[in-house]
């Protein structure tokens, strides 16, 4: 639109250029007709809008259109004019021929036009704007929407995608497409789902029943060192296996929120009670433990905070060092573990990812998962940062943010 303003305020100025030169040239023409008929010049006509002058030169002058002043007499100021400069012969003497015309009225009429123009364009701009706002709007309004549920999926929450009704073909394809996709994904998810917690289930009996045998076997004779270790091995293994059972049970269970049940619960108090219990564990490694907490309620499941904690401080004790330093800070707005331990970054070996753990690690690789799981189910915010040869851990009770813990 700018450049056809542009254009068209340069068509209409020819235009009218062009009017005005064909206004000098007709008089023009009648001057040569008075010298022709009467063989002398005719006097120099004079009004508001036009002037004629004639000046003997020695030779014929060229014809040409120039811009030029108009010297309006009756109001008493210069104005700007158009002019043409021409050459007339009377009984063999020369004369250059100045004709000048105002252009006031001409440049008014561009402006009023060129004015009416972008009046006119800046209508259809509001036009354009307030139909983008409103009808647009409401015509994109299903992509959108279903644009917001795709955000806001999850697999494993039972709501379900809400079809939105258009005219519009595509929108319509994009949201049977949406539909088919997410029942696909939850169908099968719901098919992972009730065989791990099927799998789970049929494994409390068989490790029963081994754990049973086993005892059984120890308690009837005396074994050489040898079957000592196969019996100790297996016992390990049997134990492991049935941790990581419970591990994925309690997964599974918290994933699909059947934990029911909030409560006040004295974060303060659990994180102490915890330690207590870990005494031996930290001891053994001779750890320099570091407690800093205030008073902090939460209102949530008192069993899956406890886990939760017992986690994250199982977690600073297993993967410490001999004569390390675990320090813990409890605020607010902010639960933090920080331990010593070996001195590499984790951050970008997805360590809340499942059954991700070290090699020489002991555990099942689910607490840290399962750890976030309760963190997301409450709103919190489980994170990881590695700095001064320290691991630390946060939760964050507030709003989502970047770890800052180890820069207070």
């Amino acid at each position: 639109m700018l450049f056809t303003g542009i254009v068209y305020y340069w068509a209409i100025t020819m235009i009218l250029k062009g009017q005005e030169n064909k206004d000098l040239a007709e008089e023009e023409q009648e001057v040569f007709s008075y010298v022709n008929t009467n063989h002398q010049l005719p006097p120099e006509p004079k009004s508001n809008s036009q002037h004629t002058t004639f000046t003997v030169v020695n030779s014929p002058v060229k014809r040409k259109f120039v811009g030029s002043v108009f010297r309006n007499e009756k109001e008493g100021e210069n104005e700007p004019g158009r002019g043409l400069i021409t050459n007339v012969t009377v009984n063999g003497i020369h004369y250059k021929v100045f004709i000048v015309e105002s252009s006031v009225e001409t440049d008014d009429l561009i402006q009023i036009i060129f004015g009416i123009t972008i009046g006119v364009i800046l209508i259809l701009l509001a036009i354009l704007f307030m139909v983008n706002k409103l009808v647009l709007s409401r015509i994109w309004q299903p992509f959108y929407s279903i644009l917001e549920q795709l955000k806001s999926f999850n697999v494993s929450n039972k709501a379900e995608i809400i079809p939105q009704r258009s005219t519009i073909e595509e929108f319509t394809e994009l949201n049977n497409a949406v539909l088919t996709m997410s029942s696909r994904v939850k169908s099968e998810y719901n098919d992972l789902k009730a065989f791990t917690e099927n799998a789970s289930h049929e494994l409390l009996t068989p490790l029963a029943i081994i754990n049973s045998k086993l005892d059984t076997l120890v308690q009837t004779d005396s074994f050489s060192e040898r079957q000592s270790a196969l019996l100790n091995d297996l016992y390990t293994s049997v134990s492991r296996l049935t941790r990581l059972n419970q591990a994925m049970l309690l997964l599974s269970r918290i994933e699909n929120q059947l934990i029911p049940g909030t409560e006040p619960v004295e974060l303060d108090e659990l994180i102490n009670d915890n330690i207590i219990q870990l005494h031996e564990l930290y001891t053994d490694k001779d750890i320099r433990l570091t407690v800093n907490l205030v008073h902090k309620t939460l209102n949530a499941n008192k069993y899956l905070i406890e886990v939760l904690v017992s986690n994250l401080l199982i977690n600073a004790i297993r993967h410490n060092v001999s004569k390390g330093e675990i320090a813990i800070m409890l605020t607010d707005e902010k639960l933090v573990v920080e331990n010593t331990g070996i001195p590499q970054d984790l951050s970008g070996q997805n360590i809340f990812k499942r059954f991700n753990k070290s090699a020489g690690s002991e555990g099942s690789g689910l607490g840290l998962t399962i750890s976030n799981q309760i963190c997301e189910n409450y709103g919190f915010r489980l994170s990881y940062a590695y700095k001064q040869n320290k691991h630390a851990f946060m939760v964050n009770f507030k709003l989502p943010q970047a770890p800052d813990f180890l820069q207070n």
